[in-house]
């Protein structure tokens, strides 16, 4: 599955679009993992126990994303976001969003020895 976050997938033309599509994630990191990093708060810099949560949070959605756009009869999606808000304080909501469509290689682009016309 092709995902791209620009509406266009170069060398290849959309032949249907399938619509919008999602992943969704909401997590919140454990009691231990919040003690360090609110002690690693006090110190400054990267908290590292908070990015390892939204990078996972953000592959998970992503991966979502591509089981809906798979779903609906895509084999990709265009215009990827990510989108993130905070709930409760203790809680991240992260979803990936875009349109699915059904992509085929252009073969003006793949093939050099085709006519543009």
């Amino acid at each position: 599955m092709i995902v791209a976050t620009t509406p266009y997938i170069s060398g290849h033309r959309v032949v249907e679009t399938k619509g919008m599509v999602f992943g969704l994630v909401v997590r919140s990191r454990g009691l231990g993992g919040n003690i360090m990093a609110g002690l690693r708060s006090i110190g400054g810099g990267e908290i590292h126990e908070y990015t390892e949560l939204l990078e996972d949070t953000r592959r998970q959605a992503i991966d979502r994303l591509v089981r809906n756009a798979t779903l609906v009869g895509g084999n990709a999606v265009i215009s990827m976001r990510f989108d993130s808000s905070e709930i409760a304080n203790t809680m991240s909501e992260i979803v990936a969003y875009g349109t699915a469509v059904l992509v085929e290689a252009d073969p003006a682009v793949t093939d050099p020895t085709t006519p543009v016309e």
